[in-house]
C-alpha cells in the first residue's frame, strides 16, 4: 500500500482537483483506494459525492486513532456506488471542520503519528491519497509522517511559485527528522495556460527551481474540470475531448505514482 500525500502551503493551486484527478484515475484503472480527506474544508469528500454522519470523519478518528477507528467511518464514493462496485474500490475517510484541532502551528511528537496509526488497520487499498490542508500544521506535518511520497500542488504564478519553495524546503527540514523521514516528494504543476507567456516563464522557473522532482504531464487549465467537479463526477467517464486529454494526463501521473518517481 502506497500513501500519498497531496499538499501545498498556497490555497487556490487546485490541490484537492488534482487529489479527485488522481482518484479517477485510480477507479478507471482498477486500483483500489482510499482517500483521506485532512483539509478540514473537505472538498475532495464533497467532489467524491459523500455527505457523511456527524462524528464519522477523519477529525473523529485523529482525536482517539485506535484499532477500528478509520473502519468505521471509511464509507465507499459516489464514483464507486453508481458503477456497482466492490468496497474498496474508492472509499473515503471524510474531512469535516473537526480536524481543525490540529489545524495548528503547535503539536507534540506523539501527534505526528495519529495517522500514521490509523492506517496501520487499512486493509485491502493499494493506494492511499491524503488531501492536505493549505497550511504547514500539525494536521499536515501529520500527514506526512504516515506517507511515502509528498506530492506538491504548484500553478504557473510567481506567488504559487514562492509557496511551492516554501512547502519543498519544509519538506526537506521534515526529511531531517529519523523519525518522520518522507522517502520521496515532486511537484504537480496544475492549471497551466500553454497560451500564456506569463506560465510559460513560470514554468521554466519551476524547472530550473525543481528539475527531476517536476511531475510530467503537466495539467492545463481546462473549463471541463469546473463541470465534471460540480457534477461530483470522475474526470475519465466525462464526455468530450478537453475530458479524455485531463484523463490521460492523470493516468501518466498514477502509473509514475505506482511504478516509481515521476
Amino acid at each position: 500500500m502506497q500513501i500519498v500525500s497531496v499538499s501545498s502551503l498556497k490555497g487556490g493551486v487546485g490541490k484537492s482537483s488534482v487529489t479527485l484527478g488522481i482518484a479517477s484515475a485510480a477507479l478507471h484503472a482498477g486500483v483500489p483506494t482510499l482517500v483521506v480527506d485532512l483539509d478540514p474544508h473537505a472538498d475532495a469528500t464533497t467532489g467524491l459525492g459523500v455527505h457523511p454522519e456527524r462524528g464519522h470523519d477523519i477529525g473523529e478518528v485523529l482525536r482517539r486513532p485506535r484499532r477500528g477507528s478509520l473502519e468505521r467511518v471509511v464509507v465507499a464514493s459516489s464514483w464507486a456506488v453508481r458503477d456497482g462496485l466492490d468496497t474498496h474500490a474508492l472509499d473515503v475517510a471524510p474531512g469535516s471542520a473537526r480536524s481543525s484541532h490540529l489545524d495548528r502551528s503547535e503539536y507534540r511528537d506523539k501527534d505526528l503519528g495519529r495517522l500514521e496509526r490509523a492506517l496501520s488497520d487499512a486493509r485491502g487499498y493499494d493506494l492511499v491519497l491524503v488531501d492536505c490542508p493549505p497550511t504547514l500544521s500539525a494536521l499536515t506535518r501529520t500527514a506526512w509522517a504516515a506517507s511515502d511520497k509528498v506530492l506538491s500542488v504548484a500553478e504557473p504564478s510567481l506567488f504559487s511559485v514562492a509557496g511551492t519553495k516554501r512547502t519543498m524546503t519544509a519538506i526537506a527540514q521534515f526529511e531531517q527528522s529519523r523519525t518522520w523521514a518522507v522517502p520521496a516528494a515532486g511537484v504537480v504543476v496544475n492549471k497551466v495556460q500553454h497560451s500564456s507567456v506569463e506560465h510559460r516563464h513560470r514554468l521554466g522557473e519551476l524547472q530550473e527551481l525543481f528539475g527531476p522532482l517536476l511531475v510530467s504531464p503537466v495539467i492545463p487549465d481546462l473549463p471541463v474540470w469546473q463541470q465534471a467537479q460540480g457534477a461530483a463526477w470522475p474526470i475519465h467517464r466525462w464526455p468530450g475531448a478537453e475530458a479524455q486529454d485531463a484523463s490521460g494526463r492523470y493516468t501518466a501521473i498514477l502509473r509514475g505514482l505506482l511504478d516509481g518517481p515521476s
